[in-house]
Protein backbone atom coordinates (compact mmCIF):
# COMPACT_ATOMS: atom_id res chain seq x y z
CA UNK A 1 0.00 0.00 0.00
CA UNK A 2 2.81 2.61 0.28
CA UNK A 3 3.89 2.78 -3.27
CA UNK A 4 -0.31 3.35 -3.33
CA UNK A 5 0.06 6.29 -1.18
CA UNK A 6 3.33 7.58 -3.24
CA UNK A 7 1.21 6.96 -6.53
CA UNK A 8 -1.65 8.25 -5.00
CA UNK A 9 -1.21 12.04 -4.35
CA UNK A 10 1.24 12.52 -7.26
CA UNK A 11 -0.75 11.15 -10.27
CA UNK A 12 -3.63 13.60 -10.58
CA UNK A 13 -2.49 17.09 -10.40
CA UNK A 14 -5.83 18.82 -11.68
CA UNK A 15 -7.53 19.03 -8.34
CA UNK A 16 -9.72 21.80 -7.78
CA UNK A 17 -8.32 22.99 -5.04
CA UNK A 18 -8.03 27.02 -3.60
CA UNK A 19 -5.82 28.72 -5.28
CA UNK A 20 -3.86 28.80 -1.85
CA UNK A 21 -3.96 25.40 -0.69
CA UNK A 22 -2.38 24.57 -4.14
CA UNK A 23 0.64 26.55 -3.23
CA UNK A 24 1.13 25.03 -0.18
CA UNK A 25 -0.32 21.43 -0.81
CA UNK A 26 3.16 19.69 -0.58
CA UNK A 27 3.47 21.29 3.17
CA UNK A 28 0.10 19.96 3.84
CA UNK A 29 0.62 16.61 2.53
CA UNK A 30 4.01 16.32 4.46
CA UNK A 31 2.68 16.65 7.47
CA UNK A 32 -0.07 14.58 6.87
CA UNK A 33 1.90 11.62 6.00
CA UNK A 34 4.58 12.33 8.65
CA UNK A 35 1.37 12.46 10.87
CA UNK A 36 0.55 8.74 9.32
CA UNK A 37 3.26 7.34 11.02
CA UNK A 38 1.66 7.24 14.19
CA UNK A 39 0.14 3.96 12.80
CA UNK A 40 3.54 1.65 12.40
CA UNK A 41 4.70 3.64 16.15
CA UNK A 42 1.64 2.52 18.04
CA UNK A 43 2.01 -1.15 16.25
CA UNK A 44 5.82 -1.20 17.01
CA UNK A 45 5.80 -0.29 20.50
CA UNK A 46 2.78 -2.94 20.99
CA UNK A 47 4.53 -5.50 20.23
CA UNK A 48 7.51 -4.86 21.99
CA UNK A 49 5.83 -3.90 25.73
CA UNK A 50 2.90 -6.39 25.00
CA UNK A 51 4.06 -9.01 22.40
CA UNK A 52 1.38 -11.63 20.84
CA UNK A 53 -1.40 -9.38 22.05
CA UNK A 54 -1.71 -7.76 18.42
CA UNK A 55 -3.86 -10.00 16.18
CA UNK A 56 -2.70 -9.00 12.19
CA UNK A 57 -5.95 -10.99 11.51
CA UNK A 58 -7.82 -8.65 12.99
CA UNK A 59 -6.12 -5.26 12.69
CA UNK A 60 -5.15 -5.84 8.73
CA UNK A 61 -8.16 -5.93 7.55
CA UNK A 62 -9.80 -3.35 9.58
CA UNK A 63 -7.17 -0.60 8.05
CA UNK A 64 -8.13 -2.34 5.00
CA UNK A 65 -12.22 -1.74 5.19
CA UNK A 66 -10.74 1.75 6.47
CA UNK A 67 -9.24 2.50 3.48
CA UNK A 68 -11.61 1.45 0.75
CA UNK A 69 -14.31 4.12 3.05
CA UNK A 70 -11.61 6.29 3.22
CA UNK A 71 -11.16 6.11 -1.27
CA UNK A 72 -14.91 6.34 -1.63
CA UNK A 73 -15.18 9.83 0.28
CA UNK A 74 -12.20 11.04 -1.20
CA UNK A 75 -13.87 10.22 -4.69
CA UNK A 76 -16.42 12.19 -3.62
CA UNK A 77 -15.89 14.57 -1.30
CA UNK A 78 -12.63 15.61 -2.42
CA UNK A 79 -13.31 18.92 -3.65
CA UNK A 80 -15.44 20.14 -1.10
CA UNK A 81 -14.25 23.13 0.99
CA UNK A 82 -15.11 24.43 4.40
CA UNK A 83 -14.14 27.74 6.24
CA UNK A 84 -11.48 27.44 8.84
CA UNK A 85 -10.12 30.63 10.53
CA UNK A 86 -11.88 33.04 7.83
CA UNK A 87 -10.16 31.24 5.09
CA UNK A 88 -11.18 28.40 2.53
CA UNK A 89 -9.70 25.09 3.05
CA UNK A 90 -9.73 21.76 1.49
CA UNK A 91 -10.66 20.43 5.22
CA UNK A 92 -12.30 16.80 3.64
CA UNK A 93 -9.61 16.25 1.18
CA UNK A 94 -7.32 16.47 3.81
CA UNK A 95 -8.32 14.70 6.60
CA UNK A 96 -9.29 12.12 4.05
CA UNK A 97 -5.78 12.04 2.98
CA UNK A 98 -4.42 11.77 6.43
CA UNK A 99 -6.79 8.75 6.66
CA UNK A 100 -5.36 6.73 3.29
CA UNK A 101 -1.58 7.77 4.84
CA UNK A 102 -2.22 6.33 8.04
CA UNK A 103 -3.70 3.35 6.98
CA UNK A 104 -0.95 2.90 4.02
CA UNK A 105 1.93 3.73 6.49
CA UNK A 106 0.62 1.30 8.52
CA UNK A 107 0.29 -1.38 6.44
CA UNK A 108 4.25 -2.17 6.16
CA UNK A 109 4.07 -2.91 10.02
CA UNK A 110 1.57 -5.30 9.61
CA UNK A 111 1.30 -6.64 6.87
CA UNK A 112 5.01 -8.35 6.31
CA UNK A 113 4.83 -9.41 9.86
CA UNK A 114 1.36 -11.52 8.86
CA UNK A 115 3.56 -13.35 5.94
CA UNK A 116 5.90 -14.71 8.44
CA UNK A 117 2.93 -17.79 8.58
CA UNK A 118 3.74 -18.19 4.84
CA UNK A 119 6.67 -19.94 3.26
CA UNK A 120 9.29 -17.66 1.96
CA UNK A 121 7.99 -16.70 -1.66
CA UNK A 122 4.98 -15.68 -0.41
CA UNK A 123 6.93 -13.04 0.45
CA UNK A 124 8.48 -12.19 -2.89
CA UNK A 125 4.71 -12.20 -4.13
CA UNK A 126 4.16 -9.41 -1.60
CA UNK A 127 6.29 -7.24 -3.12
CA UNK A 128 5.85 -8.18 -6.80
CA UNK A 129 1.93 -6.99 -5.37
CA UNK A 130 3.49 -3.80 -3.97
CA UNK A 131 5.34 -2.60 -7.33
CA UNK A 132 2.26 -3.31 -8.98
CA UNK A 133 0.15 -1.08 -6.74
CA UNK A 134 2.60 1.48 -7.58
CA UNK A 135 2.34 0.77 -11.60
CA UNK A 136 -1.11 1.15 -11.79
CA UNK A 137 -2.20 4.10 -10.22
CA UNK A 138 0.94 5.52 -12.35
CA UNK A 139 -0.55 4.43 -15.82
CA UNK A 140 -3.78 5.59 -15.01
CA UNK A 141 -2.63 9.26 -13.69
CA UNK A 142 -0.72 9.71 -17.01
CA UNK A 143 -3.71 8.48 -18.84
CA UNK A 144 -5.24 11.85 -17.45
CA UNK A 145 -3.38 13.61 -19.30
CA UNK A 146 -2.29 16.39 -16.88
CA UNK A 147 0.37 18.92 -17.94
CA UNK A 148 0.36 18.63 -21.37
CA UNK A 149 0.56 21.81 -23.15
CA UNK A 150 1.54 23.14 -26.78
CA UNK A 151 3.41 26.33 -27.54
CA UNK A 152 1.36 29.33 -29.27
CA UNK A 153 2.72 32.19 -31.26
CA UNK A 154 0.49 35.28 -30.32
CA UNK A 155 1.16 39.29 -30.61
CA UNK A 156 2.75 39.05 -27.29
CA UNK A 157 5.55 35.82 -27.83
CA UNK A 158 5.10 32.58 -27.46
CA UNK A 159 2.45 31.10 -24.37
CA UNK A 160 2.06 28.20 -23.43
CA UNK A 161 -1.84 26.33 -23.43
CA UNK A 162 -2.59 23.42 -21.51
CA UNK A 163 -4.99 21.16 -22.75
CA UNK A 164 -7.66 19.64 -20.57
CA UNK A 165 -7.40 16.51 -19.06
CA UNK A 166 -8.41 13.90 -20.50
CA UNK A 167 -10.95 12.92 -17.09
CA UNK A 168 -11.79 14.68 -13.67
CA UNK A 169 -9.56 13.48 -10.55
CA UNK A 170 -12.97 11.90 -8.91
CA UNK A 171 -12.49 9.14 -11.65
CA UNK A 172 -9.14 9.02 -10.24
CA UNK A 173 -9.90 8.24 -6.46
CA UNK A 174 -12.62 6.17 -7.89
CA UNK A 175 -9.90 3.94 -9.74
CA UNK A 176 -8.22 3.43 -5.85
CA UNK A 177 -11.34 2.51 -4.61
CA UNK A 178 -11.96 -0.45 -7.21
CA UNK A 179 -7.78 -1.28 -6.10
CA UNK A 180 -8.10 -1.55 -2.40
CA UNK A 181 -11.50 -3.65 -2.62
CA UNK A 182 -9.77 -5.71 -4.66
CA UNK A 183 -6.87 -5.87 -2.13
CA UNK A 184 -8.87 -6.62 0.51
CA UNK A 185 -11.02 -9.12 -0.88
CA UNK A 186 -7.56 -10.68 -2.22
CA UNK A 187 -6.28 -10.68 1.28
CA UNK A 188 -9.48 -12.40 2.54
CA UNK A 189 -9.21 -15.13 0.36
CA UNK A 190 -5.41 -15.55 1.73
CA UNK A 191 -6.54 -15.58 5.16
CA UNK A 192 -9.41 -18.49 4.95
CA UNK A 193 -7.79 -19.89 2.14
CA UNK A 194 -8.41 -23.54 3.21
CA UNK A 195 -4.88 -25.58 4.46
CA UNK A 196 -3.36 -27.75 6.55
CA UNK A 197 -0.90 -26.05 9.51
CA UNK A 198 2.28 -28.42 9.66
CA UNK A 199 4.87 -27.63 12.93
CA UNK A 200 8.25 -26.37 12.01
CA UNK A 201 10.99 -28.28 13.81
CA UNK A 202 13.79 -26.57 14.68
CA UNK A 203 16.37 -29.68 14.24
CA UNK A 204 15.98 -31.10 10.35
CA UNK A 205 16.96 -34.75 8.61
CA UNK A 206 19.45 -34.04 5.73
CA UNK A 207 16.67 -35.42 3.59
CA UNK A 208 14.20 -33.11 4.94
CA UNK A 209 16.89 -29.54 4.70
CA UNK A 210 17.51 -30.65 0.92
CA UNK A 211 14.13 -30.56 -0.07
CA UNK A 212 13.77 -27.44 2.03
CA UNK A 213 16.78 -25.85 -0.17
CA UNK A 214 15.34 -27.37 -3.55
CA UNK A 215 11.93 -25.21 -3.03
CA UNK A 216 14.36 -22.37 -2.24
CA UNK A 217 15.27 -22.85 -5.85
CA UNK A 218 12.35 -23.52 -6.83
CA UNK A 219 10.00 -21.05 -5.25
CA UNK A 220 6.96 -21.76 -7.06
CA UNK A 221 6.99 -25.19 -6.82
CA UNK A 222 3.98 -26.67 -4.93
CA UNK A 223 4.86 -27.30 -1.44
CA UNK A 224 4.85 -25.50 2.22
CA UNK A 225 2.08 -24.51 4.35
CA UNK A 226 1.01 -21.83 6.25
CA UNK A 227 1.62 -22.06 10.45
CA UNK A 228 -0.96 -22.40 12.60
CA UNK A 229 -1.63 -19.23 15.19
CA UNK A 230 -0.66 -20.95 17.87
CA UNK A 231 2.75 -21.29 16.38
CA UNK A 232 2.93 -17.81 15.34
CA UNK A 233 2.08 -16.49 18.92
CA UNK A 234 4.32 -18.72 20.24
CA UNK A 235 7.09 -17.17 18.27
CA UNK A 236 6.12 -13.91 19.09
CA UNK A 237 5.97 -14.01 22.91
CA UNK A 238 9.61 -16.14 22.79
CA UNK A 239 12.07 -15.86 19.81
CA UNK A 240 13.91 -18.12 19.16
CA UNK A 241 17.57 -16.14 19.21
CA UNK A 242 18.37 -12.56 19.67
CA UNK A 243 17.54 -10.32 16.23
CA UNK A 244 19.77 -7.95 17.01
CA UNK A 245 22.68 -9.74 14.84
CA UNK A 246 25.37 -7.73 13.02
CA UNK A 247 24.67 -9.58 9.29
CA UNK A 248 20.32 -8.71 10.13
CA UNK A 249 21.34 -4.91 11.17
CA UNK A 250 23.17 -4.71 7.67
CA UNK A 251 20.31 -5.55 5.97
CA UNK A 252 18.06 -3.12 8.09
CA UNK A 253 20.26 -0.07 6.80
CA UNK A 254 20.52 -1.46 3.37
CA UNK A 255 16.84 -1.38 3.33
CA UNK A 256 16.43 1.64 5.35
CA UNK A 257 18.88 3.51 2.46
CA UNK A 258 16.79 1.81 -0.40
CA UNK A 259 13.68 2.93 0.41
CA UNK A 260 14.64 6.76 1.45
CA UNK A 261 16.27 6.47 -1.83
CA UNK A 262 13.44 4.97 -3.96
CA UNK A 263 10.34 6.16 -1.72
CA UNK A 264 11.39 9.87 -0.69
CA UNK A 265 14.49 11.68 -1.92
CA UNK A 266 14.43 10.62 -5.49
CA UNK A 267 10.59 10.46 -6.49
CA UNK A 268 10.78 14.54 -4.90
CA UNK A 269 13.39 15.40 -7.62
CA UNK A 270 11.94 13.15 -10.83
CA UNK A 271 10.18 16.10 -12.58
CA UNK A 272 13.27 18.28 -12.26
CA UNK A 273 16.06 15.35 -13.84
CA UNK A 274 13.16 14.43 -16.09
CA UNK A 275 11.50 17.31 -17.65
CA UNK A 276 13.98 19.37 -19.39
CA UNK A 277 14.35 16.26 -21.52
CA UNK A 278 10.86 16.37 -22.61
CA UNK A 279 7.44 15.12 -21.16
CA UNK A 280 7.88 11.37 -23.25
CA UNK A 281 11.18 11.34 -21.38
CA UNK A 282 9.23 12.12 -17.81
CA UNK A 283 6.46 9.94 -18.85
CA UNK A 284 9.12 6.92 -20.10
CA UNK A 285 10.58 7.15 -16.73
CA UNK A 286 8.02 7.34 -14.87
CA UNK A 287 6.12 3.92 -16.55
CA UNK A 288 9.40 1.50 -17.30
CA UNK A 289 10.69 2.67 -13.56
CA UNK A 290 7.05 1.35 -12.40
CA UNK A 291 6.97 -1.51 -14.76
CA UNK A 292 11.12 -2.36 -13.26
CA UNK A 293 9.85 -2.60 -10.07
CA UNK A 294 7.47 -5.71 -10.16
CA UNK A 295 9.75 -7.13 -13.11
CA UNK A 296 12.92 -7.17 -10.29
CA UNK A 297 10.67 -8.88 -7.83
CA UNK A 298 9.48 -11.58 -10.03
CA UNK A 299 12.53 -12.09 -10.96
CA UNK A 300 13.85 -12.45 -7.26
CA UNK A 301 11.32 -15.53 -7.48
CA UNK A 302 13.70 -17.46 -9.09
CA UNK A 303 16.93 -15.87 -8.81
CA UNK A 304 17.85 -14.87 -5.04
CA UNK A 305 21.64 -13.06 -3.91
CA UNK A 306 22.08 -14.23 -0.51
CA UNK A 307 25.69 -12.77 -0.69
CA UNK A 308 26.00 -9.85 2.19
CA UNK A 309 29.09 -8.44 -0.05
CA UNK A 310 26.53 -8.83 -3.48
CA UNK A 311 23.91 -6.95 -1.90
CA UNK A 312 26.23 -3.98 -0.81
CA UNK A 313 27.80 -3.98 -4.01
CA UNK A 314 23.50 -3.92 -5.74
CA UNK A 315 23.42 -0.95 -3.10
CA UNK A 316 26.69 0.69 -4.35
CA UNK A 317 25.20 0.13 -7.85
CA UNK A 318 22.05 1.81 -6.71
CA UNK A 319 23.64 4.88 -5.49
CA UNK A 320 25.86 5.37 -8.54
CA UNK A 321 22.73 6.08 -10.34
CA UNK A 322 20.88 7.51 -8.07
CA UNK A 323 23.88 10.58 -7.73
CA UNK A 324 23.50 10.43 -11.17
CA UNK A 325 19.83 11.77 -11.24
CA UNK A 326 20.39 14.08 -8.57
CA UNK A 327 22.90 15.73 -10.35
CA UNK A 328 20.64 15.86 -13.32
CA UNK A 329 18.26 17.60 -11.17
CA UNK A 330 20.53 20.19 -9.60
CA UNK A 331 21.42 20.92 -12.59
CA UNK A 332 17.99 21.38 -13.92
CA UNK A 333 16.77 23.20 -16.13
CA UNK A 334 19.82 22.52 -18.06
CA UNK A 335 20.88 19.24 -17.38
CA UNK A 336 24.14 17.68 -19.51
CA UNK A 337 22.80 16.11 -23.19
CA UNK A 338 19.69 18.38 -23.25
CA UNK A 339 17.90 18.24 -26.56
CA UNK A 340 19.48 15.16 -27.54
CA UNK A 341 18.31 11.61 -27.84
CA UNK A 342 21.07 10.67 -26.05
CA UNK A 343 19.92 12.49 -22.90
CA UNK A 344 16.94 11.12 -23.26
CA UNK A 345 18.32 7.28 -23.66
CA UNK A 346 20.08 7.73 -20.97
CA UNK A 347 18.31 9.35 -18.35
CA UNK A 348 15.18 6.85 -18.59
CA UNK A 349 17.60 3.68 -18.53
CA UNK A 350 19.18 5.36 -14.99
CA UNK A 351 15.67 5.52 -13.92
CA UNK A 352 15.13 1.99 -14.50
CA UNK A 353 18.59 0.49 -13.39
CA UNK A 354 18.16 2.73 -10.26
CA UNK A 355 14.56 1.33 -9.08
CA UNK A 356 15.12 -2.17 -10.58
CA UNK A 357 18.06 -2.99 -8.58
CA UNK A 358 16.53 -1.33 -5.38
CA UNK A 359 13.16 -3.12 -5.83
CA UNK A 360 15.50 -6.44 -6.35
CA UNK A 361 16.80 -5.72 -2.95
CA UNK A 362 14.07 -4.90 -0.93
CA UNK A 363 12.89 -8.52 -1.96
CA UNK A 364 15.70 -9.95 -1.02
CA UNK A 365 16.20 -8.42 2.67
CA UNK A 366 12.47 -8.97 2.94
CA UNK A 367 13.04 -12.94 2.36
CA UNK A 368 16.33 -13.23 4.53
CA UNK A 369 15.03 -11.83 7.14
CA UNK A 370 11.40 -14.13 6.71
CA UNK A 371 13.93 -17.08 8.03
CA UNK A 372 14.43 -14.66 11.37
CA UNK A 373 11.55 -14.79 12.69
CA UNK A 374 8.09 -12.54 12.98
CA UNK A 375 10.25 -9.71 14.99
CA UNK A 376 12.82 -9.26 12.07
CA UNK A 377 9.31 -8.96 9.34
CA UNK A 378 8.37 -6.62 12.04
CA UNK A 379 11.53 -4.66 11.70
CA UNK A 380 11.59 -4.91 8.35
CA UNK A 381 8.29 -3.13 8.01
CA UNK A 382 9.58 0.02 10.27
CA UNK A 383 12.59 0.51 8.22
CA UNK A 384 11.19 0.24 5.09
CA UNK A 385 8.20 2.95 6.37
CA UNK A 386 11.52 4.98 8.95
CA UNK A 387 13.35 5.20 5.44
CA UNK A 388 10.65 6.29 3.39
CA UNK A 389 10.30 9.24 5.76
CA UNK A 390 13.43 10.27 6.51
CA UNK A 391 13.59 10.57 2.46
CA UNK A 392 10.60 12.44 1.90
CA UNK A 393 11.48 15.25 4.98
CA UNK A 394 14.85 15.34 3.76
CA UNK A 395 14.27 16.46 0.30
CA UNK A 396 10.97 18.62 1.16
CA UNK A 397 12.69 21.66 2.84
CA UNK A 398 15.42 21.52 -0.41
CA UNK A 399 12.57 21.78 -2.44
CA UNK A 400 9.64 23.63 -1.36
CA UNK A 401 11.57 25.65 1.21
CA UNK A 402 15.04 26.21 0.02
CA UNK A 403 14.02 25.76 -3.97
CA UNK A 404 17.51 24.01 -4.82
CA UNK A 405 15.92 22.84 -7.89
CA UNK A 406 14.63 24.90 -10.40
CA UNK A 407 11.79 24.13 -12.98
CA UNK A 408 12.28 25.43 -16.56
CA UNK A 409 9.82 27.84 -17.79
CA UNK A 410 7.17 26.33 -20.49
CA UNK A 411 7.62 27.56 -24.10
CA UNK A 412 11.17 29.44 -23.39
CA UNK A 413 14.67 28.48 -24.00
CA UNK A 414 16.06 28.52 -20.57
CA UNK A 415 19.89 27.93 -21.33
CA UNK A 416 20.27 30.55 -23.64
Amino acid sequence: MEDLQDSAFSGPTALSLTAELKWNLPAYLSVLIAFGNLGPLAVTLTHHFAPGCLNERVVIPSIQVLAVVASAFLAIFWSWVTTVAGEQRSLPFLLLTFVLSFVCCTSNVTFLPFMYRYPPQYIRTFFVGQGLSALFPCVVALGQGVGKLECLETENGTKPEKFKENFPAQDFFWFLFVMLTVSALSFLALMYRDVAPVVRKDIQAPEQQLEKDQEEENPLKNGGTPLSEEQVDVEKQTPAVSFWTLNNIYLLFLLGISNALTNGVLPSVQTFSCLPYGTMAFHLSVVLGNIANPLACFVAMFVLLRSSAGLGIMSLGGCVFAAYLLALAALSPCPPLLGSNAGVVVVVISWIIFTGLFSYLKVVVGTLLHGAGHTALLWCGVFIQAGSLIGALTMFPLVSVYHVFHQAQDCVDNCS
